[in-house]
Parts: structure tokens; sequence; C-alpha cells
């Protein structure tokens, strides 16, 4: 397939966002492109001493309707849509005295920054929907061949760069084309998402009529969960403060399918505690879990949960760790690290192990908002909620038993609790002084977790007396209850709910366990 340079004489600049406007045009003019321009954008590109046509002037019609009619017409519309490989479409043109335009830089008004705000009212919404600028982008990407298409001025650069050839040949335009459609999409499913979950009235439910979502590519993986299976990794194109998909790569092989999604559940529960912390997870499990003075001391005690399951697992720190810290974990395999930073020297010690993937994510702000809906692919479907944001306040939870937690019980109820939160359901977390001591997950049976948790604490060399215990979810018989106190634990914290809350409280008294419920579940599948 030849490649085609298409020559750029006429740039149609309109952008909201003006990062790099005024750079990117002085290169186009220096480069004998004639501007023409709308509003704002004509009037900074005229401050800045740049020659620059009005739409106005172009078209004979000056902006009408507060704004809302600028380029809206043929003479800008026929110039951008003309294919120049047509007599037919040439001559119209001349017929009209319309000129070509080659160049469209066009990003688009602020509808996701102002519906972000909680002030926003459907007005704002509204006013806040660009029309002219959509119809552009759309218009010259369907004339892809013979126009380029700027929606990000991350491409800014590039694209003057390339003109110094003579124009834009045929791959960059059809790259900028994908990238400006895609734009348009991601914008239009943003207005959707947001006026379909709103009433005239301004009433907001929690979830869109219909739901549309955008993510932009980061990597194709080698495979999937398995190795039969494609896949690929995708950003939110607004992606939630101090989530995963933030990463930076600092060294390591590529990222598998697993990596990520074992990753985001480390980093989800680390990044949770307030205290120096460490959680380790196989398999979308956390397999140890501590708090600690310092990063190392965590990692030790994590790791002594179940140094089996951690053969092969990510580890993830919420403080910048040192090289002291990463000489001890890179004594076992790890397939990924993650903290919010490294220290040269920690960096340098773990460079030795070239396969493991280092990463650093900044941390969220206290009051960030996290993801917005999580979502979970059916067969023919696809089910969306809002996030499991909530976390337990010591004031909810409501002493149900004979015998109250003590202080130092009640610390480290609500450290297995907030560990339980990442843990597959049906989960029981044994724990004991800001360390978890045995994790039960994934099974049919909340029995056979707290079992099962049991076993893992027994095969670390981990005593469960004194130990206190989280079930994610309810009791419903008193035998998961029973368990646990033969195991020597001695205060257990649960949702409560069940049909036979009654009878495990009785079992608690009986047993002289303290018990605590919470008033809500965090189950998780």
């Amino acid at each position: 397939m030849t490649d085609r340079t298409a020559p750029v004489a006429v740039a149609l600049l309109s952008v909201s966002d003006k990062t790099g406007l005024v750079p990117f045009a002085q290169a186009l003019v220096a480069r004998g492109v004639a501007l023409l321009s709308t509003g704002g954008t004509a009037k900074a590109l005229s401050d800045a001493g740049l020659p620059v046509t009005d739409v106005g002037t172009h078209t004979g019609f000056p902006e009408m309707l507060d704004g809302r009619v600028k380029t809206l017409h043929p003479r800008v519309h026929g110039g951008i849509l003309a294919r120049r490989d047509l007599p037919a479409h040439m001559q119209a043109l001349r017929t009209h005295d319309i000129p070509t335009i080659d160049l469209v830089v066009v990003n688009l008004y602020p509808f996701r920054e102002t519906v972000a705000k909680p002030s926003c009212t459907l007005e704002d919404a509204i006013e806040n929907i660009d029309i002219g600028g959509p119809s552009m982008v759309r218009a010259a990407a369907k004339n892809w061949q013979h126009v380029g298409v700027v929606v990000d001025p991350d491409d800014y650069p590039a694209v003057a760069a390339e003109l110094d050839s003579g124009g834009l040949g045929d791959d960059t335009r059809f790259r900028l084309m994908r990238k400006a459609f895609a734009h348009t999409a991601s914008y239009d499913g943003a207005i959707a998402n947001w006026l379909t979950a709103r009433g005239r009235d301004g009433t907001a439910a929690a979830l869109p009529d219909s739901f549309h979502f955008a993510g932009a590519k980061v990597q194709d993986m080698r495979y999937g969960e398995n190795p039969h299976q494609a896949a690929a990794f995708y950003r939110d194109e607004a992606p939630a403060e101090g989530g995963i998909a933030t990463y930076r790569q600092l060294q390591g092989k590529e990222l598998s399918y697993n990596n990520v999604a074992d990753s985001d559940a480390a980093w989800e529960a680390v990044k949770t505690f307030g205290e120096p912390a460490c959680v380790i997870v196989k398999h979308a499990n956390p397999c140890g879990v501590a708090i600690a003075a310092d990063p190392l001391t965590a990692y030790r005690n994590a790791l002594a949960t179940d140094p089996t399951s951690a053969f092969g697992g990510i580890i993830a720190f919420n403080r910048p760790i040192d090289a002291a810290t990463v000489e001890a974990v890179s004594g076992q395999f790890l397939e990924v690290l993650i903290a919010p930073a490294y220290t040269d020297e920690a960096l340098a010690v773990i460079a030795r192990k070239t396969n493991v993937r280092v990463l650093a994510v900044a941390l969220p702000a206290e009051a960030a908002a996290g993801n917005a809906w999580d979502m979970k692919r059916v067969g023919a479907g696809f089910l969306v909620q809002t996030p499991d944001h909530r976390n337990l306040i010591a004031g909810e939870l409501k002493v149900v038993s004979r015998i109250a937690p003590t202080a130092a019980q009640l610390s480290d109820l609500q450290f297995a609790w907030r560990v339980a939160k990442f843990v597959k359901s049906n989960a029981i977390v044994y724990c004991r002084d800001g360390q978890t001591l045995g994790v039960g997950a994934g099974q049919m049976s909340r029995v056979d977790s707290t079992r099962i948790a049991a076993i893992k604490a027994s095969s670390a060399g981990l005593s469960l007396v004194g130990s206190v215990v989280a079930s994610d979810a309810f009791f419903p018989f008193r035998d998961g209850l029973d368990v646990v106190a033969d195991n020597g634990a001695v205060a257990v914290i649960q949702p409560g709910g069940s049909m036979r809350d009654a009878e495990v409280i009785a079992a608690a008294d009986e047993r002289g366990i303290a018990m605590v419920f919470t008033g809500f579940r965090h189950f998780r599948h």
C-alpha cells in the first residue's frame, strides 16, 4: 500500500484545552500553514501575535446563539469533507468558493470536568455538551485520506515535525483518525452515562440506564489467564487517582494479564491502611498482611503468615521502601513488587533480579473518590455496581456478647475486618498484633474456610491462641464459631444478620468469646 503525503495549507483550530496550543500554532505558521480559528482559541492565537482568520470572517456569519453556532456551516464542513481525488467534489468547492481545510485541531468542551463538580446542574451539563467540535472531528476523521485530525495535544510535536516532509502520510492520518473516533465515542458515552442517570428534576440514580465504558489500550499481553486466550490491558480515559492503572514500571518483564489482576488486588488492599503495611497476594487473595512501625517489619510479619503461598506472589507496600526492605523481599521468588516510591539504593538491589516487575504507584489523596463503577462480564451481558469503598468506623461496632473485646482486641478486630474485605468469599481471617495468622478464602462453606485458615496457620508454625477472627459475612450456624473457639480465638467480628444470630451469640457466650457486629458485609466474588 502506497503511503501518500497530504499537504497542509490551512488548519482549523478550535480547542477547549489550550495546552501546547500556541507553540503548535507557531510551528504551523513557520511551515507556511494558514490558521483558521474560533472564539477563545482565535483570541489566544491573536494575543500571541499569530496571523489568524476568525471562522466568522471565513463563513460570512458571526458566531450565533451564545456561541452554540460557530462552525456548523458549508464553508467549514465542505472544506473538510471534500474528497480531493473526486473531480465533482473539487468542482463543487470551486463553484461555491469554498477553500479546502487540510488539518482540523479540535478538543471538546470539558463535559467530564463540569459534571464532576458537586454543584453541577442539569443546565451546566447541557451547556458543556459540544456540538460543533464533534461534528468537525468526525468530518475530518471520515475524510482521513485527505485531512489530518488532531484531538490530543500530545500529538502536536509529531504532527509538526512530519509537516517538514511535505505533509502528513497515510499512516499518520490513519492513526489520528482512529484516535479521533475513539475520542468522540468516549465523549458521547460520558454524556449518555451522566444524563441517563438523572431525571429532569436533577435527581440522580446510582447507575445510568445506558452504560458506556471507554478505555485506552495500555498494552497487548502475551495471553490471558491461559495461553489459548488473547488479552490486553486498558486504562480508563480518566483514571481514578491512585489506581493500579496509573503505575510506572521501573524494571522487569512485561506485565501479564494475571500480574495486573493480582497487582490490583494487592494495591487496593495495602493502600487502605494508614499505618506502614505490606500485603502479599497470590491468585487474587491476600495470603499475608501486616501493619508495623516500618515496611521491613510489616513484610516479615506478612510473609510469616503463609511463606509457601507467597512463593511467586505479588508484594505491595504503602510506604516508600529502602534497600534493606528490598534485600529481604528479593530473598524470595516474586512476580511483582509495588510501592509508592523506592530509594536509589533499593532500585540498585532489586536490579539484580532482572525479571521482577517493579511498579511505582502514587497513593491517592485521602479524599480521592476511586473508581466510579465495578464491572464483571457475564454471558451476553455485564454486571455493574458501585465499588465497595465502605470502611469500618469504630463507632459502628455493636458488642453483642457478654464479654466486650479489650482495646488491643478491638484494634486487631478492625485490622482483621479490613483484610477480610479483600479476601474472596467465604472469607475467614485470623489475626493478632496487626498480623494475619491464617486466611481461609473462596470456600463454598464458611466452616470450611475457618478450618482451612487454621490449617494454614499451623503449617506456618503460628499459634492461634489469643487471636481474633473476621468473617466477611454472618455465621449461618454456630459450627464456624465453635471451630475458631477450638483454635484459641478470643474475639470475632462479623456483620450479623443471620436468622440464627441468637444461636451464634449464645455460642460465643458459652465459649467465652467477645463478638462484635458491623452491620454490613464484604462479599467479594
